[in-house]
């Protein structure tokens, strides 16, 4: 488990490769919430997500042999793009699996970032044996998306600027997939404020995360049926274990509670959030009787949405 040192440490080592990202409030959804929301701008990050942190902080402590092997990973579209760009900051290459049902403009940012796309299927199964056969055949050097202490440790620091900002918050939302940026969030919070609740927002059609808490151990999906296309991935192994540690609950909502909460963003704040981001404003609006009245920081994900083909 990633210490609040290491955090410290990943956020003065990627300072010069990322934004610190604004925090943004809004009346009309605070009054909507009953309570008074921080909305913490992953979508104006670099490539457009919070994955960029992690990336960066991994990339930047791998060795020169290891870049010159390659890397290669499996991505929804965020984190091969932000892995892409922080590898050619670096001189090297990247290879990307990725399902064949990714967005297009998740496609265009790999591609645009040096990325290498190599398809699968879009499963569990089929990523894991098209990446393997992979670093079998060319000996590329995977950096996986979450599970990985170094990707954690960088998830983390989004937390820590928005507690340095505003210390004053009682509560913080966070997306879960595989668990990487909740977990990090955890690894911050609790050791920034021990008395911060921390919640996990999960879709209904990909809740491996809130299944697995249930039962104790790790819950493979049943469905990955969601809009949510960064929120498809399976809970990580080390992951897991801190969340099932530090999380005050993982909150479920439902595709139409996502795009509901998704058009209130755009509308409301004037901002592109896509689906995996507006989740945390659906998981309060469902569960406001644990937010009311309460100072709550959401971590908006990322701002990767195709334009040509919005759900609303």
């Amino acid at each position: 488990m990633p210490t609040f040192q290491d955090i410290k440490n990943a956020h003065k080592r990627i300072r010069p490769f990322i934004h610190r990202t604004p925090v943004l409030t809004n009346s009309s959804l605070n009054k909507l919430s009953g309570a008074d929301l921080y909305f913490k701008c992953e979508n104006f990050q670099k490539v457009g997500s919070f994955k960029i942190r992690g990336a960066t902080n991994t990339v930047l402590q791998l060795t020169d042999e290891e870049l010159a092997l390659g890397i290669v990973t499996a991505s929804s579209g965020n984190h091969g793009a932000a892995l892409c760009m922080a590898v050619s900051n670096r001189g090297g290459k990247t290879i990307v699996v990725m399902p064949n049902n990714t967005p297009k403009i998740k496609v265009d940012n790999v591609e645009r970032n040096g990325g290498e796309i190599v398809w699968c299927e879009p499963i569990q199964a089929s990523r894991e044996k098209v990446l393997q056969e992979i670093m079998d055949e060319t000996g590329a050097v995977l950096v996986h998306p979450y599970n990985d202490e170094r990707i954690i440790a960088g998830q983390g620091t989004a937390a820590k600027e928005l507690l340095e900002d505003y210390p004053d918050l009682e509560r913080i939302v966070s997306p879960v997939s595989g668990g990487g940026l909740l977990s990090g969030t955890l690894c911050s919070a609790k050791e920034m404020k021990p008395g911060i609740l921390v919640y996990g927002a999960e879709p209904a059609e990909a809740d491996d995360a809130y299944r697995s808490l249930q039962s104790g151990e790790i819950q493979a999906n049943k469905t990955t049926n969601t809009i949510c296309d960064g929120l498809r991935a399976q809970i990580g192994t080390i992951t897991f274990p801190i969340i099932q540690e530090k999380v005050d609950g993982i909150i479920t909502v439902t595709e139409d509670e996502i795009i509901h909460s998704m058009r209130l963003i755009w509308e409301r704040m004037k901002i592109i959030v896509e689906p995996s981001s507006a989740i945390t404003l659906s998981a309060i609006l469902k569960r406001k009787e644990l937010f009311k009245g309460k100072n709550v920081g959401l971590i908006l994900s990322g701002g990767n949405v195709d334009l040509e083909d919005l759900p609303f």
